[in-house]
């Protein structure tokens, strides 16, 4: 059972293949290209399928964002193939007129404070009792595909 404030957070958000069909143009055909012509580690994936109906997954993301348009697409073909849910934050835009605040509000969610998001993709796994079981920022540690972090992260 999901808990209040996981709840609360997912009303905030859009499920990641909604946020990637209303990108603009050219970003969306980025996002869907990569989406398209990535290959999900199998194994891994199984595993993950065994346990997505535990996981959820919350997202900042821009859609001007490079590291955005290489992993947000792998996070929702990643939902698609496994069932995990994924859901998005997005529209974050930098603020350049204060050097103090890297995120300009509105348009950019109050979460980012709460979440501490400093840069992006920033890719929090929670379980579905809403403990952040961990934190992905921009791109997955040298030498793992982002599925396979995901999964060294639940430690399955």
């Amino acid at each position: 059972m999901e808990n209040t404030f996981l709840k609360t957070t997912i009303r905030k958000t859009i499920p990641v293949g909604q946020y990637i069909n209303e990108i603009s143009q050219p970003f969306k055909d980025k996002f869907l290209y990569k989406m398209q012509v990535y290959q999900m580690d199998e194994q891994i994936t199984k595993k993950l399928r065994e346990h997505a109906k535990d996981l959820v997954v919350i997202v900042f993301s821009a859609e001007w964002c490079k590291d955005c348009a290489e992993n947000v697409p792998i996070l929702a073909k990643l939902a698609e193939e496994t069932g995990i849910d994924v859901f998005v934050f997005g529209g974050l835009k930098t603020n350049p007129l204060n050097q103090k605040e890297k995120w300009s509000i509105p348009p950019s969610p109050p979460e980012v404070k709460q979440f501490d998001v400093q840069r992006i993709p920033h890719i929090i796994i929670f379980n579905k009792k809403g403990k952040e079981l961990g934190v992905i920022i921009e791109n997955p540690k040298p030498g793992l595909t982002l599925e396979k972090e995901i999964f060294n992260i639940l430690q399955l």
